[in-house]
């Protein structure tokens, strides 16, 4: 909701997010939160808590909803970090998983146990997505081995499959006469009758719009506000969700209108609705203004050229997304398109399924955006219909257009909530897990919640963004760094460099495809950007693994030459020999520590300008745990490696030196000012510049902290310097918190110690 309906919630002024696992855990997250508060944050922000699948490193397999996950310390580990934080006079935010729970051990999920052993006559029947009569009355489960049927087994009175456990129903005794059947794992893209979370079988969908179900799902969370544990919460993945709107006004009677975020992805020009009863996004939309203002426009037409080399032929970006939507839809998530098409014909049978199953896939490709909210939304669907309608010529898929164009845009018609909830489901499937890895243009730009495509924005637009999001969304989050980006904020930051140096970059990845050479010179592109982004002294030690680890992931997420189910040895093998050859030919190490020495300077005044940017632009900053020091890691896992914290807390206190000290200042410095001077940071007014270096600077004025930043750092070097560019500060005197000092509007004096500055308006 808009700031005039945020009610009164105790809002943050910053987070901090930490990993909750087994081997960091609620009691050693209070023993962490004097270093947080010492650092500035406001809130300690948690991933999820409730009881998750056995050994889950993160969380988001919930197998139980009443009670703290004993692995991460318990209820009694909860009331550990509540209680250290209102000592400190901290908040306390967690992470919330609504949509799905963890199904890949049943015997830990009781009510999906219930669910397997009873069937429709479950005691928890409703709080499951189940389409029964496409199984004949049973839940289809994907988990059987090519050909090892014969591995199923009735043993000590439950089923058995390998390592699997299910429950008999009452009465039976062999695992024919259940209420589920064990089938072929590649039965899922097809024939799967449960919906899932995206296209991961392990993880079924709930029904929260059950207002039984939303009660019965939400007692622990309930408990948190009655006792006053917990102060907000981010919901994970609203999209999933049948009643996004709904669920959050259910929410917020729950906790009594608490500040709640959504974790909502934004496609460009794309607004959150005013009537959810919610603060605002995550801050993916956040990041991706922050990284295209630091982006230089001049390096698009070269590396689109580059990329064209590379690729054999020009991407068009728009094109490309609707393909890979459309390999989606109709191959692993083709069993949600079969389901929308199963419930369309309830209501109008008159178009065979075929035809009706071409359409959707084809609609749900040609989508705009995540997904709509109908009635809210309604241009989007509109759009793709358009879109499919121009492809469409013969008769039979006209008349199936016509059908669904009928019963799709009418949201008290089943399948048009169904087609709305799987929209997303494509979307990040296609986009996410599958063109960002096959476009290696500028990789700091294939980033949850941005479109590739847009390569940079200028200041203005920036300002213009602000102006709305300090008018409309003053308490959203921003970020750099979360458990999702497919880089942390300081591989991109080096990346970005690139687009500065177009010609450069090019010239030492041809060398380093020479050295190594590659099946697919353009994935080759977008390894070697990875490991530059990742190449720092520091991460050395244990570069190796996680470079492998990286390739894997990603050469497989792309499903052009290899995938995750049917590997191509050959190609992974010469992927991974380049990877290999970072650390055993001198020839690479050469071409590497070269191009790194050039952009390791621009690339320290990206990270500063994006810090000091994220912590202080309207909106509630978080700092992704450990990026108040260098954050190089790469996708999940290695973005949820254990973070060093006692090192960190010496740095801060000036116990222990750090590469990245400068970084750490910024962040304290920053989230310190906006915690103790709140009343600086209540307004939005750009600050302008003069003289011929005017473009490399963005400045901004929150209402007496004013925020300056380099731009294009390496174009701001090769030109000489500032010269004698100025800043039009506004009236009064001001000092840089960040050195201590008098400020000036001459940049080339303001910055010389820093490639950013915080100037704090001085008082009589």
């Amino acid at each position: 909701m808009a700031e005039a309906g945020a009610g009164p919630a105790r809002v943050p002024v910053s987070t901090y997010r930490l990993q909750i696992t087994a081997d960091f855990d609620l009691f050693e997250a209070a023993r962490r939160l004097p270093y947080l508060h010492a650092l500035g944050v406001d809130w300690v922000y948690l991933s999820p808590l409730l009881a998750a699948e056995p050994g889950s490193s993160h969380g988001y397999d919930v197998v139980a909803f009443d009670r703290v996950d004993p692995a991460r310390g318990g209820a009694e580990g909860l009331a550990a970090v509540s209680a250290e934080a209102r000592r400190l006079g901290m908040g306390v935010l967690v992470d919330i998983v609504p949509n799905h729970v963890g199904v890949a051990t049943p015997a830990e999920n009781a009510w999906w146990w219930d669910l397997l052993q009873h069937g429709r006559d479950s005691a928890y029947a409703d709080a499951f997505d189940v389409d029964w009569d496409a199984g004949d009355g049973k839940v289809l489960i994907p988990v059987v081995g090519d050909g090892d049927e014969g591995a199923i087994r009735v043993a000590d009175g439950e089923v058995r499959y390998h390592d699997h456990r299910f429950p008999l129903a009452p009465g039976t005794s062999t695992h024919e006469e259940q209420h589920y059947r064990l089938v072929s794992w590649r039965d899922a893209d097809d024939q799967l009758n449960y919906r899932r979370f995206f296209a991961v079988n392990t993880l079924a969908g709930v029904r929260v719009e059950d207002p039984e179900v939303f009660a019965r799902s939400h007692v622990e969370i309930k408990r948190w506000f009655d006792e006053g544990l917990v102060d907000g919460l981010r919901v994970d993945h609203p999209d999933g969700l049948r009643d996004p709107k709904g669920y959050l006004d259910d929410l917020a009677e729950l906790t009594g209108g608490a500040y709640v975020l959504v974790e909502k992805i934004l496609e460009p020009g794309e607004s959150l609705p005013t009537s959810w009863a919610t603060h605002g996004t995550t801050g993916y939309d956040a990041l991706a203004f922050i990284d295209r203002v630091l982006t230089d426009p001049a390096g698009q037409a070269p590396l689109d050229a580059l990329e064209a080399r590379l690729r054999g032929g020009e991407i068009w970006w728009q094109g490309y997304v609707f393909a890979r939507k459309l390999e989606v839809a109709n191959g692993i998530l083709h069993s949600e398109v079969r389901r929308i098409v199963r419930e369309v014909r309830q209501i109008d049978d008159s178009v065979p399924a075929r035809e009706l199953e071409y359409v959707v896939a084809h609609l749900l490709a040609a989508f705009p955006v995540y997904r709509s909210y109908l009635p809210e939304g309604r241009e989007h669907l509109e759009e793709a219909f358009e879109t499919v309608r121009i492809g469409t010529q013969d008769l039979e898929s006209t008349r199936a257009v016509d059908l669904l164009e009928r019963v799709l845009s009418d949201s008290a018609n089943p399948p048009a909530l169904r087609f709305q909830q799987t929209s997303g489901m494509v979307m990040a499937k296609g986009v996410e897990d599958c063109a960002f890895y096959r476009w290696s243009r500028l990789t700091s730009l294939n980033e949850v919640g941005g479109d590739p495509s847009v390569f940079a924005i200028d200041p203005s637009a920036f300002h213009e963004a602000m102006d709305v999001r300090q008018r409309d969304w003053p308490h959203a989050m921003t970020t750099l760094s979360t458990h999702d980006t497919k880089r942390g904020e300081d591989v991109r930051a080096r990346i970005t460099v690139l687009a500065e140096m177009p010609d450069v970059w090019e010239q030492a990845l041809d060398r380093l495809l020479e050295l190594v050479p590659l099946p697919d010179p353009g994935f080759g592109s977008l390894l070697w950007q990875a490991i530059l982004g990742a190449w720092t002294p520091e991460h050395l030690p244990d570069l190796p693994q996680r470079l492998h680890g990286y390739a894997e992931k990603a050469m497989r997420e792309a499903g052009d030459r290899t995938t995750w189910t049917a590997p191509d040895e050959a190609y992974e093998a010469a992927v991974h020999r380049a990877v290999d050859a970072v650390f055993e030919s001198d020839g690479v190490r050469a071409v590497l520590t070269d191009l790194a020495a050039r952009i390791d300077e621009p690339a320290r005044a990206n990270s500063l300008a994006a810090k000091l940017v994220a912590i202080t632009m309207p909106g509630v900053p978080d700092v992704y745990q450990g990026s108040e020091l260098w954050e190089t890691s790469l996708v999940d896992p290695d973005n949820r490696r254990p973070v060093d914290f006692d090192h960190r807390a010496a740095v801060l206190a000036g116990e222990a030196s750090d590469d990245a000290v400068d970084k750490l200042h910024v962040t304290c410095t920053a989230l310190t000012l906006r915690r103790d001077r709140p009343e600086l940071f209540t307004t939005y007014d750009a600050v302008p510049a003069t003289g011929d270096a005017a473009g490399h600077v963005l400045a901004f004025d929150r209402g007496g902290a004013i925020t300056v930043a380099t731009r294009l750092p390496a174009g701001l070097a090769a030109r000489g310097g500032w010269g004698d560019t100025e800043l039009v500060l506004p009236p009064g005197e001001w000092h840089d918190a960040l050195t201590g000092t008098p400020a000036t509007p001459r940049l080339a004096e303001l910055l010389a110690t820093l490639p950013v500055a915080l100037l704090v308006k001085e008082t009589s």
